[in-house]
């Protein structure tokens, strides 16, 4: 009989428990995929409330609220915070086999020493608790209390990136925070808006983009200006990966198109942003970057949901149409060239596990370490058995040894919580593997696999640094 988040909670052996408490615990994170605001980290935002710090902009919580009945006006709308998270605390309950029940209830103990089950009767006694912890618990202190080495954010090519160039001038805040190339809006020419955002991207490069060329060079720029600012990973929210790469000439004509407003075929779609990737690839490549694509998400299912609120806002599921072939064209386009980046991949659909290991131990290179990567467990998948099976199916097809392990993927302070709980499910599967006799019960071995996937890696791969001195934006 084992207590709720005891200490050896989800490690179901004693290797387990060794390499938890002695190795994996304290190790530093290095978030190298997150959506915090970085405006809060040079603001140092101290939260008024535990439903801000809590639910502010977290669509899992969201979508739990709303699946137990709460009204939109009581989750993301203008009822009071302590209305909000009574609703919260009243659907937690309800949540058992759900991650977020695990995540909620570590945080609750890590962040403010609060052992209590969160609940609809217990509610009160807990918002009162941390609230009166909330003052000494600012952004920074938060992040500093999760041992966390580097942050990247996610970020626009037109944003200016005031933030990060006053968190550097400051230089009081021990924690790398490094901008993240996030290049969406200009690949989506489909979308409402596109003509705004490529007139707001023409200012922040100081020139007018009239073409495909403009808008490349203005892109090289913006990319010039990242670079300076530490900028060392780009990343893609694609819905699917183009499988055509068609010439400059006809990818022009279909940014032409859409500028004017004009519509365009699916195949015209497909050709701009397969063109626009593979440029973007060889980008990545020439300035040492790594390229994360996040595909296979369904957005905006809901799309009542979507009118009302905007995109991620907890409307999007997942996709399950095939990916392999635009996957795999684009890293061999980029191979053929020798200019393919160091690459991880992450699919939204489970079923993709055992593909893109295939794929990604396809184009490894020599003198890097695991240079395709399938990336950790994504979204739906950051469960415990969604982890497992990553890991595992990773383990079964490549070099367990050399994954650059998790990440927060969060717009959440307290989301640190997830690494905790990834190392201890990653501890557990290699303990169970060295007490069934499938691995040596050599400790070394496999400490060194421990630390070098919570974090070794990562600092090798992404090879962060501190900005050189940033040009004007």
């Amino acid at each position: 009989m084992r207590d709720f988040l005891d200490d050896d909670f989800l490690l179901y052996n004693d290797t387990a428990g060794e390499l938890f408490h002695t190795c994996a615990k304290e190790l530093p994170i290095l978030d190298y995929h997150c959506h915090i605001d970085p405006r809060e980290i040079a603001e140092d935002r101290v939260f008024s409330n535990l439903a801000q710090v809590w639910l502010g902009g977290d669509h899992y919580k969201w979508r739990l609220m709303r699946a137990n009945g709460a009204p939109e006006e009581e989750v993301t709308g203008s009822a009071p915070d302590r209305v909000k998270f009574q609703h919260f605390a009243e659907a937690l309950p309800r949540a058992a086999g759900n991650p977020l029940y695990h995540w909620s209830h570590l945080e609750l103990r890590r962040y403010f020493n609060c052992s209590a089950i969160l609940n609809g009767d217990t509610a009160q006694q807990v918002w009162e608790h941390c609230n009166s912890l909330l003052p000494g618990l600012s952004a920074r202190r938060l992040i500093l209390q999760s041992h966390v080495e580097v942050v990247c954010t996610t970020d626009d090519p037109a944003d200016d990136l005031r933030w990060h160039k006053m968190l550097q001038e400051d230089g009081s805040f021990p924690v790398l925070v490094a901008p993240a190339w996030r290049p969406d809006k200009a690949m989506n020419l489909e979308k409402e808006g596109f003509s705004a955002y490529v007139a707001r991207l023409s200012l922040a490069a100081g020139m007018e983009i009239r073409s495909l060329r403009d808008l490349l060079e203005a892109l090289e720029k913006r990319m010039d200006y990242f670079d300076a600012m530490g900028c060392r990973v780009s990343d893609h929210g694609l819905d699917a990966v183009p499988a055509r790469f068609p010439t400059e000439g006809e990818a022009a004509r279909s940014f032409e198109k859409a500028l004017l407003g004009q519509p365009l075929s699916p195949r015209e779609q497909e050709g701009y942003k397969g063109f626009l990737l593979r440029f973007l690839g060889e980008q990545y490549s020439a300035r040492g970057w790594v390229m994360q694509l996040h595909y296979g998400a369904l957005r905006n299912a809901n799309q009542a949901g979507f009118a009302r609120l905007g995109p991620d806002t907890g409307y999007d599921c997942i996709r399950t149409a095939d990916n392999s072939l635009g996957a795999a064209a684009l890293l061999d386009a980029l191979e053929q060239e020798g200019r393919l980046p160091k690459t991880i991949l992450y699919s939204l659909n489970p079923n993709d596990n055992a593909m893109l290991d295939a794929l990604a131990n396809s184009f490894q290179g020599a003198g890097v370490r695991g240079k395709v990567q399938h990336g950790a467990a994504w979204w739906f998948n950051d469960t415990k058995r969604g982890m497992e099976a990553q890991l595992t199916s990773l383990a079964e097809s490549s070099l367990l040894g050399n994954f650059v392990g998790m990440l927060t993927d969060s717009r959440s302070f307290l989301s640190y919580a997830r690494h905790e709980y990834f190392r201890r499910i990653l501890c557990n599967l290699l303990g169970d593997w060295a007490e069934r006799g499938e691995l040596p019960r050599d400790m070394e071995l496999l400490k060194t696999i421990v630390r070098d996937v919570c974090c070794e890696n990562a600092r090798r791969y992404f090879q962060f640094a501190a900005g050189k001195e940033a040009p004007k934006a």
